[in-house]
C-alpha cells in the first residue's frame, strides 16, 4: 500500500511536470533561463516555500 502511493505521488508530479514543456516549449525555455539568472538565496527560498505549500496541501488532504 505504501509504495503505490509514493509511486502514484511520483507519476503524478512526473505528469505535471511534462505538462508545461509539452504545452509551450518556447515559453518552458524562457522560464528556465529566466530561474537559471537568480540567486542561490532566491531559489532555495522558492523550494522552501514549494515545500511548505505541499507540505500544507498534503495535511488539508489527508486530514
Amino acid at each position: 500500500m505504501f509504495w503505490t502511493e509514493i509511486l502514484t505521488a511520483v507519476a503524478l508530479l512526473l505528469i505535471i511536470e511534462g505538462m508545461l514543456p509539452f504545452v509551450g516549449p518556447d515559453r518552458y525555455k524562457q522560464l528556465v533561463a529566466q530561474i537559471a539568472q537568480l540567486s542561490d538565496n532566491h531559489l532555495r527560498a522558492f523550494g522552501l516555500g514549494a515545500m511548505l505549500a505541499g507540505l500544507l496541501l498534503l495535511f488539508l488532504v489527508r486530514s
